[in-house]
């Protein structure tokens, strides 16, 4: 490695340092850019700058090469993410199905879940609680239907209120 200790050498590359680049990168640039061999070259140190073009070239390939391969392994998820990955499509097609299911099945989920009931402990309860529960879920659709109706005719700036209220 040459190493040249010539004030006015050092203030050339230092000057061409770029500053919107990481401190490695700049210094590697620097480095084998063909700043450092002009410098050497203005103080007295002969190469020929083909040469030292031709290597500069090769070690900017080499640099961008390893760049991109480390790119390329940091946006690839490891083994460890793979849980991750997993969690988060099982969590996307959970929000896909019930997303797909009408305002009535939605309604029905919920009703179910608050009374700690099933689909099989429904099919096998008598026709008149089937009903019952039936009943409840129109109820409540309408409730929902009747709101969405009086949100919509609302004062625009009382929605904008509410909704900006209701996303906090």
């Amino acid at each position: 490695m040459l190493i040249n200790n010539n004030p006015q050498a050092q203030s050339t590359i230092q000057r061409i340092k770029r500053s919107d680049m990481d401190p490695a990168n700049a210094a590697a640039s620097a480095l084998y850019s063909g700043a450092a061999q002009n410098a050497q070259g203005t103080t007295g140190v002969t190469t020929t700058q083909a040469a030292a073009d031709a290597t500069a070239d090769n070690i900017d390939a080499a640099f961008a090469k390893t760049r991109v391969q480390l790119q390329a392994t940091t946006a690839t998820p490891s083994t460890t993410d793979v849980s991750k990955t997993d969690s988060t499509s099982s969590a996307r097609n959970d929000f896909t199905d019930y997303m797909k299911k009408s305002p009535a099945e939605r309604i029905r989920e919920q009703l179910l879940k608050e009374q700690g009931l099933t689909e099989d402990d429904v099919k096998n309860m008598p026709q008149d609680k089937q009903d019952a529960i039936s009943k409840e879920v129109a109820e409540r659709l309408k409730v929902q239907q009747t709101q969405q109706v009086a949100a919509k005719t609302a004062d625009p700036q009382v929605q904008t209120v509410k909704d900006t209220l209701a996303a906090i």
